[in-house]
């Protein structure tokens, strides 16, 4: 009988201690507190951004990760492509249970369903780069360049270009872009101001092309244009892979030294192609500080301070003088 007590007790004894100690680590740096839906400290914020063959939009992603690192947050990211993989995607957010929604949509008008849905799932969604232009679902903040007012820089540019001579312009567009729609009108509203002064040279506007935002398609787009205008004095990008892609354009048909580029972006090949003399300037935008300020402003509303409903982040001209004081390219010399 003493014996069976003292085992009993022996068995109390190790249950109690087995009750007592940590669980061991997994070993697996996503566990449960990281992931969608949990209890964990860390929240997740999921990006479905446009197009991440843009090194753009990468850019914008690695910020929006390191900012959400310091405050707490996960970030996801997956490239939207087209609105329907976009709104897909959204859905599929939606079920994993994120806490918050970032998306730069691929069309304005097209992603008010997928929003909505989250908007009834208690999810907040916010947008960067480009704006939702739908009229079903809320969007709390949209954190953007100023493209309009890029667009007049880009504009002033051209002015200070071609003002004295005058010349013929092509713009390579990507129209189903509210960010890229802005720019244009920014720059023609600069270009046509010019033109509407007494004696002024004319700088004439003779076409534009969809070069989608894409090198390939923008390549293609401008050796179309400088075939069908022998007499073009100058291009003027939306962004600098179609920037880029018009310049290989007119390296082919031996017109680089009369046709001028004028991007926009400021992304690393592009700020490279305006030290190497390949592009004139761009207005260049800041994504780094894009991505950061998305972050910042979904921790501001997950702790019920205020905000801006439209955040816009002005863009600079860079010239090549810019570029040969660059720290980010002579680090590279």
């Amino acid at each position: 009988m003493k014996l069976t007590r003292f085992a009993f007790l022996t068995c109390l004894l190790a249950l109690f201690a087995a009750g007592c100690a940590e669980p061991e680590e997994s070993g697996n740096s996503d566990t449960d507190s990281s992931q969608p839906g949990t209890d964990g400290d860390e929240k997740v914020i999921a990006y479905s951004t446009m197009d991440l063959t843009n090194p753009f939009f990468n850019v914008i992603s690695d910020h929006m990760k390191e900012e959400g690192a310091k405050l707490g947050y996960k970030v996801i990211t997956v490239s939207g492509d087209n609105a329907t993989k976009q709104a897909e995607q959204i859905d599929d957010f939606i079920v994993q249970g994120v806490d918050a929604i970032v998306l730069t949509p691929t069309d304005p008008k097209s992603l008010g369903q997928a929003i909505k849905k989250a908007n009834e799932a208690g999810i907040p969604v916010f947008t960067n780069d480009t704006a939702h232009d739908g009229e079903e679902g809320e969007v709390k903040c949209h954190i953007a360049t100023d493209n309009l007012q890029g667009g007049r820089l880009a504009g002033e540019a051209m002015v200070r270009l071609l003002g004295e001579s005058g010349g013929n312009v092509y713009i390579i567009h990507k129209p189903d872009a509210a960010s890229c729609i802005l720019r244009v009108q920014g720059f023609r509203e600069v270009v046509d101001a010019h033109n509407a002064k007494d004696g002024a040279a004319q700088i004439k506007v003779v076409g534009e092309g969809n070069g989608d935002g894409k090198r390939d398609i923008g390549y293609n787009v401008a050796k179309d244009a400088i075939v069908a205008n022998q007499d073009l004095s100058a291009i003027f990008a939306i962004n600098d892979p179609c920037a880029l892609g018009a310049r290989t354009a007119l390296e082919e048909a031996g017109r680089q030294d009369q046709v001028t580029i004028i991007g926009f972006d400021g992304e690393k090949a592009g700020k490279e192609a305006i030290r190497d003399g390949k592009i004139l300037c761009d207005p260049i935008q800041f994504p780094d500080r894009m991505g950061k300020m998305t972050v910042e402003i979904i921790h501001k509303y997950m702790n019920g301070e205020d905000f801006e409903k439209k955040i816009l982040i002005e863009s600079s001209l860079y010239y090549k003088e810019d570029a040969d004081k660059d720290p980010a390219l002579k680090a590279e010399e």
